[in-house]
Parts: structure tokens; C-alpha cells; sequence
């Protein structure tokens, strides 16, 4: 049986979908982009802030359900400029400090025009 996960400390579901899922002691959460939760809007145009922004939001979501970023297994980032993988990277490895799997694709367009999103299943 899965359980849903919601906090206000990330941004509300945008479609229907949850913040996250936990089943089978893993959390699977759902894309995070650069929305602030506090404002409901995008905060940052460049992709050191949007990346912050992303990251607190993933923090937020896995803390809710019990987990973290530390038990993070696997990662699916999506960009929409390849030609920021490197500074995204370099704030992506200081929250990912354990390293875990990971894909990262450039895609035409992200929701809201953001130029992140990420997804994460952590172990509970």
C-alpha cells in the first residue's frame, strides 16, 4: 500500500499528482522545480538560484516522508540548456553527497519555463 506525502515547505502539485509516494520503504518523489513554496512563484532566473531552490524543495519533500538527501539512490535531473550541466552540477554535488544514480537529459521545455526540475527515490 502506498502513502502520499505533502508539506507545505515545497511547492503545491501544479497537476494531479503528489509531492511523493512511499511504498516498499523507498520514496518516490515527484519532479521539483523552482518554485518557493512561501510565494508560489518562480524566485531566481538563473540556474545557480533555480538549482537552490530545487534542492531545498527535494530536501523538504523527503524530510516530510521520513527520508533525506543523504538516502538518495537514484536521480533523474532534467535541464533545459545543456550548456548549464556544469554549474548545475556543482550545486547538485553539494546536496548529493552520497552519490547515487543518476540521469540527467536536456529537454525543449520544462513547466513554468524553469530551467530545472529533478526527482528523486530515497530510501525511508
Amino acid at each position: 500500500m502506498s502513502e502520499k506525502v505533502y508539506t507545505k515547505n515545497a511547492p503545491d502539485a501544479i497537476g494531479p499528482y503528489s509531492q511523493a509516494v512511499k511504498v516498499g520503504g523507498l520514496v518516490f518523489t515527484s519532479g521539483q522545480i523552482a518554485i518557493n513554496p512561501a510565494t508560489g512563484n518562480v524566485e531566481a532566473d538563473t540556474i545557480e538560484g533555480q538549482t537552490e531552490q530545487v534542492m531545498k524543495n527535494l530536501k523538504a519533500v523527503l524530510e516530510e516522508a521520513g527520508s533525506g538527501l543523504d538516502k538518495a539512490v537514484k536521480t533523474v535531473c532534467f535541464l533545459a540548456d545543456m550548456n548549464d550541466f556544469a554549474v548545475f552540477n556543482g550545486i547538485y554535488g553539494q546536496y548529493f553527497t552520497s552519490k547515487p544514480a543518476r540521469s540527467c537529459v536536456a529537454v525543449k521545455t520544462l513547466p513554468k519555463n524553469v530551467l530545472c526540475e529533478v526527482e528523486v527515490i530515497a530510501e525511508l
